[in-house]
């Protein structure tokens, strides 16, 4: 019993880190209505300028440039390097939010969700540049620590002090922060705006310097929480940056406003997780890699049921007019069928005149670009943000080594085998998700991919351990499709790779067409209003899961196919987000986008050319995930939609709103064109995404009905998906 007892007090410090994350993330929300996944990489950032401060006296900057270091002192003692630090995250926080999450205010929250996410990357790349590389030269250090280590008695056990301080640290910084939102103007001003942020501001206050003052107070709690905890945790990039997930779970916990019940919970969850690793020990089949990763995802998952959503929704204008960005209208089967034909045409032929690593890098974005195929279809044609897809890929990649090699089963039946247990996982995923949404999905989505790395990839009897999975070279009759070889690398490879990727492509912009593809629309559009119209909304989000993990799958299978070797890094969780960020950059509702992002993905051609010319290969995570910052602000479509051409709208003229009249006759109608609202046989579909008003004198279908929006039906639209 003493050794359970010692794990739970263990946990505290643990429990304590997600409890000054957890706060920060009820801050940032409370403030702004931002779910801040980049806040895990706030306190990475800040923690490694505090041990370079504490080693070398630099201060540096998160800019990858000249000059990005400032030498402060040669004897830095630990008070000048903890204020310092703390000083430039506050500093970071309010930058953070003044350029990047206020100008996103009036946008749908998904996409500051993207932005976050691209924020994340960034400063993930920063640090690997900056102290990983240039300073240790290792993924990960322990710092000396920071509070006292000194054995005390807890319950008849030995224990070192600092958990019981970290505890109280994080118990104490919840009761100030609850105080403050009690009892002082400038906490009611801040639940006020958690409200109703319009109504606030019609009574005279600065509802952008409430936000902005609450990012910095998070951003100081988080540098506060990693510095403490480095000498408890390893510092690592990816690992601190998925501190956020359980401070997610625990803020969640609270409904992302109670400061009592997040710390309570971060603490409890930090004590599980302790225990289990205990009962781990002493019971033999449950010594697996991973499960306490399972344990904020079960939270999670008990919390989206017991309530209905996760995160709560706000009371905002902008909220309820924001919309996702628009899908591109349906292309017919014989201009979709030609559009193919060209693309394979340029692809053999790039495929034949490209050599060497030019070569390589187009066969890894034929790859990349069918895994990035697989966010169009969830995110931009049903809406369903997910940050899990690259662990399903890796699913079906790590499915795919074991049996080819284990089993012996051939190709193509191996490959299509993975490929239909990644859809299977994903149905799973969508079954388990199919009654939440927007931010929530994306932090059960995120939450799932944390545990799929930990559980499944990092378990050594699955995926090899350090060795990895060797995946054998597809063969058919005979021929060889692998890269590997005489001539690496292979051309046939490619060709296999941009006949998947083909079938892909025709498959989704079918889809799109079709009826099914209408319904995903509808419930894009609005959930209830779909609804009412007769659509069986889980069903179509379920399926939609599972058609893009199956195309997941088949990414994750030629992406086997052309490493040769899986490992840990391969998949997982990082991987997904930076696939969203390529995917974010090149446009998630378009075909064309999901083909640009394929230039992107690591090691695509767009970066070998930029490593070859100007030597960029480097800065690749980097440049992406400022890349998403930007497009998530300036151009949230990406860069591969064109907006439609709007069409002529009989008496415009009259409105202003057609420019010049046709046929010279003053006040004569205008030519009517195919396809145009002009004429009188019937009235064409609406913008792809949209939920079309009701006309005048026709009338509405049963529910509220928004003032001045036409939409029907009392549901949020969705890209208000809270």
């Amino acid at each position: 019993m003493s050794t359970y007892l010692a794990a739970l007090v263990l946990g505290l410090g643990t429990g304590a880190v997600y409890a000054a994350l957890g706060l920060g993330l009820v801050l940032t929300y409370r403030a702004s209505g931002v779910v801040n996944v980049a806040h895990g990489a706030f306190a990475m950032y800040a923690t490694y300028q505090y041990a370079e401060l504490r080693e070398v006296g630099d201060i540096v900057f998160p800019i990858v440039g000249v000059p990005p270091r400032i030498h402060l002192t040669d004897h830095p003692s630990f008070t000048l390097a903890f204020t310092v630090s703390l000083a430039l995250a506050g500093l970071f926080g309010l930058i953070a939010y003044l350029l990047v999450f206020r100008p996103l205010r009036s946008a749908p929250p998904m996409t500051a969700v993207v932005a976050a996410v691209g924020l994340m990357i960034a400063l993930q790349a920063v640090a690997v540049i900056q102290f990983v590389s240039g300073s240790s030269g290792t993924d990960s250090r322990f710092l000396d620590p920071v509070l006292t280590q000194k054995p005390v008695k807890v319950f008849g056990t030995t224990v070192p002090s600092d958990r019981l301080l970290l505890a109280a640290l994080a118990v104490a910084a919840g009761l100030v922060l609850w105080a403050v939102s009690r009892w002082t103007r400038f906490g009611l001003a801040t639940r006020a705006v958690a409200a109703d942020a319009d109504t606030v501001a019609l009574w005279g206050y600065r509802t952008e310097l409430i936000a902005a003052a609450n990012w910095v107070v998070a951003a100081v709690l988080a540098a506060a929480a990693g510095i403490l905890i480095a000498p408890v945790s390893a510092l690592n990039p990816t690992t601190y940056s998925l501190f956020v997930v359980p401070a997610l779970a625990a803020a969640l916990l609270g409904g992302l406003s109670s400061f009592g019940a997040t710390v309570a919970g971060a603490l409890a969850l930090g004590m599980a997780q302790s225990a289990l690793l205990q009962v781990q020990r002493d019971v033999s089949w449950l010594d697996q890699p991973g499960l306490r990763a399972l344990l904020p995802l079960l939270l999670l998952i008990g919390v989206a049921v017991s309530r209905g959503q996760l995160v709560p929704g706000r009371v905002s204008a902008a909220a309820a007019t924001a919309r996702l960005p628009p899908v591109s209208p349906p292309i017919g089967a014989r201009r979709s069928a030609l559009t193919l034909l060209v693309g394979v045409a340029v692809g053999v032929g790039a495929l034949f005149l490209l050599q060497g690593t030019y070569r390589l890098g187009l066969e890894r974005s034929l790859a990349g670009a069918v895994v990035c195929l697989s966010f169009v279809v969830l995110v931009g044609y049903v809406g369903q943000l997910s940050l899990a897809q690259m662990s399903i890929a890796g699913v079906a990649g790590f499915l795919l080594a074991r049996l080819q090699r284990s089993l012996h089963i051939p190709f193509p039946v191996a490959p299509l085998l993975a490929t239909a247990v990644a859809a299977a996982v994903g149905l799973l995923l969508g079954f388990v998700a199919r009654r939440v949404r927007g931010i929530d999905l994306a932090v059960i989505t995120l939450a799932a991919g944390v545990a799929i790395q930990e559980a499944v990839f990092a378990n050594p009897l699955i995926t090899g351990g350090l060795a990895g999975s060797k995946v054998p070279a597809p063969k058919v009759f005979g021929l060889d499709f692998g890269v590997a070889g005489r001539g690496f690398p292979r051309v046939q490879y490619g060709l296999l790779s941009l006949v998947v990727l083909a079938a892909c492509c025709y498959g989704v912009v079918r889809l799109r067409g079709s009826r099914f593809g209408r319904q995903m629309l509808a419930v894009r559009a609005n959930e209830r209003a779909a609804s009412a119209a007769g659509v069986d909304v889980r069903r179509t989000k379920v399926l939609a899961f599972g058609i893009s993990a199956g195309i997941a799958g088949l990414g994750g299978c030629l992406i086997g196919y052309g490493q040769g070797t899986l490992s840990f890094d391969s998949f997982g969780v990082t991987a997904s987000l930076f696939f969203l960020a390529v995917v974010a950059v090149g446009g998630v509702t378009t075909v064309s986008g999901a083909l640009a992002a394929g230039l992107l993905v690591p090691g695509g051609l767009l970066f070998t050319a930029l490593d070859d010319v100007a030597g960029l290969g480097t800065y690749q995570s980097l440049i992406c995930g400022l890349a998403v910052v930007v497009f998530a602000v300036l151009r949230p479509a990406g860069l591969a939609y064109r907006r439609p051409a709007t069409p002529a709208v009989a008496g415009a003229h009259r409105a202003g709103r057609g420019g010049a009249r046709s046929g010279g006759a003053r006040g004569g109608p205008a030519p009517r064109r195919p396809g145009s609202w002009t004429g009188p046989l019937r009235r064409p579909d609406p913008p792809a995404g949209a939920v079309p008003a009701v006309p005048a004198g026709e009338p509405s279908a049963p529910g509220d009905r928004r003032p001045g929006t036409g939409v029907t039906g009392g549901a949020t639209p969705e890209g208000d998906a809270r």
